[in-house]
């Protein structure tokens, strides 16, 4: 066995750990040269700092996963809240044990305040929200948020307090101007809301509950949307899932380029993710009138129109399948007087091609009061113009308002008959007295039963029934006539609550 070379060992391996540091030092060298400086046809060139591209690079990705943030960030600063104070006279207490010994020993005569005294004012307060749309501080908001209020006062994302005043208010539409005097002011640009698409992604901002600047997100579920009350009766909202609460009232619905695309107006308080907006197209018209006159001075019709669906243009053998129905006419109205009838088709309104119900309320609401307007219709079945000189909104008074249906007293039931899961009875003035409807021909809706085809087109108990694929019901034997074929399109003619509208359903 030869002896081992110790010294020759050691300088070799101190040879290898030596090459091996070199390597090392060097790839570690050429790694951050590489991040520094990069060959071009011109040359070495140093490099952008990948950690500095890394951090651009993450805020717009981010911003590409969530974009919320980003809109949140814009829009929040231009969002207020409106406190309002209304005074409201209170009357005094009357107290109802006066005269009683007893109780005056051991409670004293003013308990229920002075005896005889005066009606007082006193402030009710209230919250809403809006947001800005001018350099010049012009706010928009619903009008129930500022109608009766005596005092407004607004307050920003960053803390600014300032009393506000009206400019305008339109109670037809639920829109009001009001305007703050201050510099630096942020606003909101409004978006075109003719375009939005449902299923479109939109973001809402308000005060819902006194809760500032509360943000929540949705989708639009449906355009279009018809919401009714007491002496007003507005086509056109935009429903959307995104969270609306009392207080939200006024905020923006805004898409996610940022722009406002609707006025958060109304919820159906006993449902979950059902709320309503005013379309901005809409309220951009309102609001230049109200900021121009303090006013809205718009053409009346005096017709409610209904979007054209394919089940009705099928049930009504219509030979187009846009434009827009109408519903109802209003009595005296200039519809009336100038002959637009209940189921027209309206597909144009002067120059402005109609392609839903939404298009033929803002192309009358782009005229004048005294304006005389074409309106191209189909009639059955055959085409024709129509001029009608248009009235003026504000001189209409005496609104329908709505009545509610009660059952009938008891008594000998007239003839029922039931089809797709509707009761209905032949209507009579004995029947329209008792359950209060205006309606005294067709047939009367008395039940309709749960899960039913009758259930699924909103029938209700009360409803009258004038016409069945345009086949009026005179009689029990019309209404299973024009039933018996249940494969058949439907389309009903309804009369609720004094208004008439088409509902219909496809095969």
């Amino acid at each position: 066995m030869g002896k081992f070379d110790l010294n020759g060992g050691i300088k070799k391996f101190g040879a290898a750990s030596l090459a091996a540091l070199v390597l090392f030092a060097g790839g570690t060298c050429g790694s951050y040269l590489a991040t520094r400086y990069t060959v071009s046809g011109g040359g070495i060139e140093k490099a952008e700092s990948p950690q500095g591209a890394a951090a651009a690079s993450t805020d717009s990705e981010y911003a590409q996963r969530n974009p919320y943030v980003d809109i949140v960030k814009k829009s929040s600063p231009a969002v207020v809240n409106i406190d309002v104070e209304t005074m409201v006279t209170q009357q005094p207490m009357v107290n109802p044990f006066k005269g009683d010994p007893f109780f005056e020993e051991f409670f004293g005569d003013n308990f229920f305040g002075q005896q005889g005294g005066r009606a007082r004012k006193v402030p009710v307060r209230g919250k809403g929200s809006g947001f800005i749309v001018s350099k010049e501080g012009y706010i928009l908001t619903n009008n129930h948020v500022v109608e009766d209020a005596d005092k407004i006062k607004v307050t920003l994302l960053d803390g600014r307090m300032f009393d506000a005043k009206k400019v305008g208010q339109d109670p037809t539409f639920d829109l009001a101007v009001i305007q703050v005097k201050a510099k630096d002011l942020p606003f909101l640009p409004l978006g075109d809301s003719s375009v939005t698409q449902v299923g479109e992604q939109v973001v809402a901002i308000g005060n819902p509950h006194g809760f500032e600047n509360t943000v929540t997100a949705g989708i639009i579920s449906a355009k279009n949307r018809t919401l009714q009350a007491p002496g007003v009766n507005f086509q056109g909202f935009l429903q959307t899932d995104a969270a609306i609460n009392p207080g939200n009232s006024g905020g923006p619905l805004i898409d996610l380029n940022g722009n406002v695309i609707g006025i958060n107006t109304a919820i159906v308080p006993y449902a979950h993710g059902i709320g309503f907006a005013i379309p901005v197209n809409m309220a951009k018209q309102i609001m230049d009138d109200l900021i121009k006159h303090g006013e809205v001075r718009r053409g009346w019709l005096g017709a409610t129109v209904q979007q054209l669906t394919p089940s009705l243009v099928e049930a009504y053998k219509i030979p187009v399948k846009e434009g827009s129905i109408i519903a109802d006419i209003q009595k005296n109205s200039p519809a009336d007087t100038y002959g637009l009838k209940r189921g027209d088709v309206i597909v144009k309104v002067g120059n402005s091609v109609i392609k839903n119900s939404e298009d033929v309320v803002f192309a009358v609401r782009n005229k004048l009061a005294g304006e005389t307007v074409p309106f191209e219709i189909y009639r059955d079945g055959k085409k024709m113009t129509i001029e009608v000189k248009l009235g003026d909104i504000d001189s209409v008074k005496g609104a329908k308002r709505e009545t509610t249906g009660r059952r009938p007293r008891a008594g000998e039931a007239p003839e029922e008959s039931t089809k797709r899961g509707i009761s209905v009875v032949k209507n009579s003035e004995e029947l329209a007295k008792e359950y209060n409807i205006s309606e005294t021909e067709g047939v009367l809706v008395t039940r309709v039963a749960p899960g039913s085809q009758g259930q699924n087109l909103g029938l209700r108990r009360g409803d009258v029934i004038l016409e069945v694929n345009r086949i009026k019901m005179d009689s029990i034997a019309d209404w299973e006539r024009a039933m018996a074929n249940e494969k058949a399109a439907l389309g009903l003619l309804v009369s609720r609550r004094g208004q008439t509208l088409f509902i219909s359903v496809g095969e």
